[in-house]
This record gives structure tokens, sequence and C-alpha cells, in this order.
């Protein structure tokens, strides 16, 4: 078991362009690593591969993955391939290999975000939340499926109860999940943590009735500040599913109530024969 900078931890492999990287079991769900996880470590191989190139961008701004097929715990490689260098940005491509297969295939675009700046203009506020003493801390075991979910001993994720009746049957049927979440060990958030922070929640489809396995297609996040220190506010929900596909929207607000980051993620859910939960109350207050 390793903190999430050792982790993502990558080295130069003897090809060009090649960097190794060692899987951790202690960021898996369902014995799968993460799949953020796994998208901040290949983020370093990219950012380590721009800097040796002689790029001064330190910092992924946009990350899109495609997931080809889940790796195991254990070694693996990114081949990195440099497409541009500019003024402001370098764009990079990035394949995630384990044992001659490849596993994920992704883009980043880096640059160099500001510390401390300010926006422009926005209207997206911090998702509302109740007291820091009523949210519910997600344990490493999924009280539900039985799940094991090793992952949740590395962070420190509370979510609004109000999305958590599935755990007793009764799930609410908003499609949405909020809460607070920290690594366990203190480690600060960074721009290439907020690539796991916005793959770090449920399923959304938990809140809905449906609680089977959930494979990630298409992830892609941006990255729009340097988070200030301490927990950050996340907001994750689902816009439609339907033909047995889910979107899922994931925001990011950092202590300072500044939106640090967000994503979106076309998954695969496996659902239910009968209708999510909630809408047969609705139809019936609605007749």
């Amino acid at each position: 078991m390793a903190g999430f900078a050792t982790a993502t931890a990558v080295t130069p492999a003897a090809e060009d362009g090649a960097y190794s990287v060692d899987l951790d079991a202690a960021w898996t769900i369902g014995g799968k690593p993460n799949g953020g996880y796994l998208l901040a470590a290949m983020a370093k191989a990219a950012l380590a591969e721009a800097a040796a190139s002689g790029s001064p961008h330190v910092h992924p701004l946009t990350a899109a993955a495609s997931y080809v097929g889940a790796p195991d715990p254990g070694p693996a490689e990114v081949h990195v391939e440099l497409l541009r260098t500019g003024r402001t940005v370098t764009q990079v491509r990035a394949r995630m290999l384990q044992d001659g297969r490849t596993c994920i295939e992704a883009s980043f675009t880096l640059g160099t975000l500001t510390h401390g700046s300010e926006p422009w203009w926005g209207v997206n506020p911090p998702a509302p939340l109740p007291a820091p003493e009523h949210l519910m801390r997600i344990p490493s075991l999924e009280p539900v499926s039985g799940l094991a979910l090793p992952v949740m001993d590395e962070v420190v994720l509370e979510l609004d109860p109000a999305g958590l009746g599935f755990a007793v049957g009764a799930p609410a049927g908003a499609g949405e999940f909020g809460g607070r979440v920290a690594f366990a060990d203190g480690h600060a958030a960074d721009p290439v943590s907020l690539l796991f922070f916005a793959d770090v929640l449920p399923p959304v489809t938990m809140d809905l009735g449906a609680f089977g396995w959930v494979p990630t297609l298409q992830l892609t996040v941006y990255v729009r500040a340097v988070p200030s220190p301490g927990p950050l506010t996340v907001r994750h929900h689902a816009r439609l599913i339907e033909g047995g596909l889910m979107d899922e929207v994931c925001e990011i607000w950092d202590a300072a109530g500044r939106l640090v980051a967000q994503s979106t993620q076309l998954a695969s859910p496996r659902l239910p024969d009968g209708p999510p939960a909630g809408q047969v109350a609705q139809e019936a207050a609605e007749r």
C-alpha cells in the first residue's frame, strides 16, 4: 500500500517515450484499479515526457481517456507521444499497456495554472451539503453487494445521507450524490490528483436501485484551477440513461468554494428489468 504520490509514480523505461508504473492494489474497486487513478498515473507520464522535451507546462488542463480493457494491479507501461509544444499548451497522446495489451488510450492538454487566480465569470456555486457531522463516510466494503473497495481506505469520502438510502433498501431515485473528499493520509489535492477525484464517487445508478458493475467507456476531465488546501466538495449526477449507456457529470470545488475540476464520463451500467427507483412512486403521485 502506498500514498497517492507513490502509487502514481512513473519511471522512464528502456524504450523512448515509455514509462513504467506499478499499479497499487490499494487503489482498486472490486479488484480493478480505479479509472481516475489510472488516468492520474498516465498524466504523470505525459508530464514527464513533456518536461524531458523542454516543455514548460506542468499541469494537466484536460484529459480524455477511452478505457479499452481494465488492467490488473501490478506492473504496467505508459507509452507517450508528444504531439505539439506551443506557447500556452503542450498536447500529448498516451497509451497504457499491460503484458502487451492496450488498456487505455488517452490524450492530454498540458499547461500551467496560475495559483490564486480569480474567476472572470462563473455561475456554478458549490453543491449544498448538510453540516460535516451529518455526512456519512463510505466504508471499504460496500454494504449492499459486499464488493471490496480498498480505495476507500485511501480517501475520506463523506456523502450526503440523502443519497444513501440504497444502503437500507430505499434508494432515493434522484440519480445524484454529493459530499466531501480528501486523501486519508492528509496529502493535499493538486491538479493531477483532481483527475482521480473526478472518478472516486460511487456510480449514481446505486441511487436509482441498480447495483451491477458500471464500466467506464470514456472519461473526460477539465482541470480549472490549483485547489486550495482542505477537503473538496463533489457533486456527481446522471443526466440520461438510455440504450444501456449512461452519462455522469462530476463537479469539484475546493475548500475556498472555487470550481477546480469538472468531468463527464460515458458508462455502460448493468440495469434491472424494472423502472428506476423513484419512478413508480412519481407516476402514482401524478395519477
